[in-house]
Order: structure tokens, then C-alpha cells, then sequence
């Protein structure tokens, strides 16, 4: 038997969205709500944004930011690996031509 829906709205930016979510997600999803808007708060309330749309674009850049840097960390460090590894059979072949 599948997790049970439920019917929830969320507010984000004094903006309501309803959301059918499963029920073991309503937390997640309300603390994400709340940190959007503690975010797009602190953007408000220390920089030259006032219109809510702008805090909302640079709390998404923010995390948009911190989910690349650290989802591909390890990315970067196996492409440094295979660019290493590929120049050392360059120097290689050159060493024995």
C-alpha cells in the first residue's frame, strides 16, 4: 500500500501554495518553507532588495550555489583525476617515442 496523501498550503514570501505531498514529507517541506523565507528575510533586511521576487532569485541562487559546490565536489576531483591521469600517458608516449 502506497504512503498516504495529504493536501497542505505553504506560505513562501506572504505567497500561499498548495502542495499534495505524502505525509511523511509535510515536515521537510515546511522547514524548507520556513528557511526560503528566513533567506529571503535576511536579503531584505540587509541589502538593497525590496521586491520580494529579487530575495526569492538570490535565495535560489544561494542554494542553487551551495547544492553544485558540494554535489560536485567529488565530480571536480574525478575529472582532476582522469585530466592528470591523461596528460601522464601523454608524457608517456612522449618518453618513449
Amino acid at each position: 500500500m502506497s504512503e498516504q496523501e495529504i493536501s497542505i498550503k505553504v506560505n513562501i514570501c506572504d505567497r500561499f501554495y498548495p502542495l499534495r505531498i505524502k505525509t511523511s514529507e509535510e515536515g521537510g517541506v515546511r522547514r524548507a518553507a520556513k528557511t526560503i523565507n528566513e533567506r529571503a528575510k535576511f536579503y531584505i533586511d540587509n541589502f538593497s532588495v525590496q521586491d520580494k521576487q529579487d530575495a526569492l532569485s538570490m535565495v535560489a541562487l544561494e542554494f542553487a550555489s551551495e547544492e553544485k559546490g558540494s554535489n560536485n565536489q567529488d565530480l571536480d576531483l574525478d575529472l582532476d583525476l582522469e585530466n592528470i591521469n591523461a596528460k601522464l600517458k601523454e608524457l608517456e608516449h612522449l618518453l618513449d617515442i
